[in-house]
């Protein structure tokens, strides 16, 4: 792959077949409730069906899936796929070669889920993907599902395709496709990357006073 291209040139996955091993090792040295301490609240407690949108290396997924949960991993990347499947293999994980801004797979089978869970997938759509993503969103979610999802801001990894994405501009969406801000929160990188910060939303079908 030609790394000098625009970002906007790129396939929104670029990048990820390449660096799977190490990307792996990346996502597994963070815990799952570190990289979501600021949303653990609004997991389900009871037995839920879970989509996993870009679940890389299974790490949310396999911890959902231990506290009981239906899970389904989507992951366009097959070496990424692969690598997760192997490693979270004592998990009962459904893993799917799907992505946005379509997902064209789980809307074909009419798959409907409590909880939507996107880390640091969202700002890998260009303006229009989003709009029709965001949309698509909530034709899989059941009558008061959320959505849990992380925005990454910051340098763009060489050979990525990534898009400034704003709260503003996501919370603008969700609202028009009838999904209300039950939480925003913003912090650093996990990771300790320099100059890299998130923003985490949840959004709830079904809410009309938002904060």
């Amino acid at each position: 792959m030609n790394s000098d291209l625009p970002s906007e040139r790129l396939h929104s996955a670029a990048g990820y077949a390449e660096a799977a091993e190490s990307l792996v090792e990346q996502y597994e040295s963070v815990a799952f409730a570190e990289v979501h301490r600021e949303v653990l609240h609004l997991f389900p407690t009871r037995r839920s069906w879970v989509l996993d949108i870009g679940a890389g290396s299974g790490r949310d997924a396999a911890a959902l899936a231990s506290q009981g949960h239906r899970v389904v991993a989507a992951e366009p990347t097959a070496e990424l796929r692969t690598l997760g499947e192997r490693i979270h293999a004592d998990q009962d994980i459904e893993w799917v070669d799907d992505a946005l801004p379509e997902l064209a797979g789980l809307r074909e089978r009419e798959r409907r889920f409590d909880l939507i869970l996107l880390t640091a997938v969202w700002m890998h759509l260009d303006e229009q993907q989003r709009s029709s993503a965001m949309a698509g969103l909530v034709r899989l979610l059941n009558a008061d599902g959320r959505v849990i999802l992380s925005l990454r801001h910051g340098p763009v990894p060489i050979g990525r395709r990534m898009f400034p994405v704003s709260a503003e501009e996501t919370i603008d969406l969700a609202r028009g496709c009838g999904l209300g801000v039950i939480l925003l929160s913003e912090r650093d990188d996990p990771h300790g990357r320099q100059g890299v910060t998130w923003t985490s939303l949840g959004l709830q079908a079904g809410v009309v006073h938002d904060r």
